[in-house]
């Protein structure tokens, strides 16, 4: 099993990490995509995978920074001469999204210009993705893969549910938390993983400054949360990923941010204070997440 970070930034446009996508490809040559964030599809194409073979895109939540490629994903698909419909898997709401994007919706005039094309029609299957709402408990399975997925802690479930994932395949597993502060349900999904991937947004003295201010949610993992995670599930390797910006050096995200985090702060000297503060729980193999790392199990 190959996975390939995609993306590994938060909500705010970054210079260094595009938004939240992880592309899991088994040893069989399949390949499944975890989030769809800002330039998830054109950093498949930089890691030499064909947007078109990508079969089934899960989608933790419905926050802009984890779905707003998939409509640009879905046409490149198309014009990439995909065959069938893409599975489309996510929460409550995710086939009201879909469904306000295509041939009914925001791209309609794209949609009718190239299916007029003959080509295009033979294919037209590729833009009309098979939409799959679940429920927690086993969501996916085919010969390659099993997909089990569970609510976290991050929305308020009337505004969307969230969830965190544990992912079955070529004899290992892989769990990935979406956006969640810590929760139960991640130390089940991770229990025992080969590999742990979950979001490490902010420092604790941002998600405090966050809680304080009522900018923004503060229902993220910190890094001291994220070792107490791993720790307690056993996970045999870490990989934090999803960082809301806090190591970034740009004025433009300095001056945008002032309102959400307290920028005098910023910079990358926090990405130790990560390290260290993950390291007060968890003592094994760990990585920071960025775009386009390659981890093979």
């Amino acid at each position: 099993m190959k996975i390939t970070m995609l993306g590994t930034g938060a909500a705010l446009p970054d210079p260094d990490r595009g938004q939240s996508a992880i592309l899991i490809s088994t040893d069989a040559g399949k390949h499944y995509l975890f989030d769809c964030g800002e330039g998830a599809t054109r950093q498949m194409v930089r890691a030499n995978i064909n947007p078109a073979d990508v079969g089934l895109v899960f989608l933790t939540h419905l926050h802009h920074d984890h779905i707003s490629d998939f409509p640009y994903f879905v046409i490149s698909s198309w014009m990439l001469n995909r065959t069938g419909s893409p599975i489309l898997l996510g929460p409550k709401g995710t086939k009201n999204f879909a469904n306000h994007l295509f041939e009914d919706g925001a791209f309609r005039a794209d949609f009718l210009a190239r299916s007029a094309y003959p080509v295009r029609k033979d294919n037209i299957e590729a833009v009309r993705p098979d939409v799959r709402e679940i429920v927690p408990g086993v969501v996916y399975e085919d010969s390659d893969i099993r997909i089990t997925a569970l609510h976290v802690d991050h929305l308020p479930h009337e505004i969307c549910e969230c969830y965190g994932v544990r992912v079955e395949a070529d004899g290992k597993v892989v769990a990935f938390s979406g956006d969640t502060k810590p929760c139960p349900a991640m130390v089940e999904l991770a229990r025992d993983a080969d590999l742990l991937i979950h979001e490490c947004t902010f420092p604790q003295s941002f998600i405090d400054h966050r809680a304080k201010t009522g900018v923004g949610t503060y229902s993220h993992t910190s890094p001291l949360g994220l070792g107490l995670i791993a720790n307690e599930a056993r996970a045999k390797s870490v990989v934090a990923t999803h960082f809301g910006h806090f190591d970034s050096t740009s004025p433009v995200l300095k001056r945008a941010a002032a309102k959400h985090l307290p920028v005098e702060l910023m910079g990358p000297h926090l990405m130790e204070d990560v390290v260290r503060d993950i390291r007060k729980n968890y003592q094994g193999p760990l990585r920071l997440a960025h775009d386009l790392m390659r981890i093979d199990l």
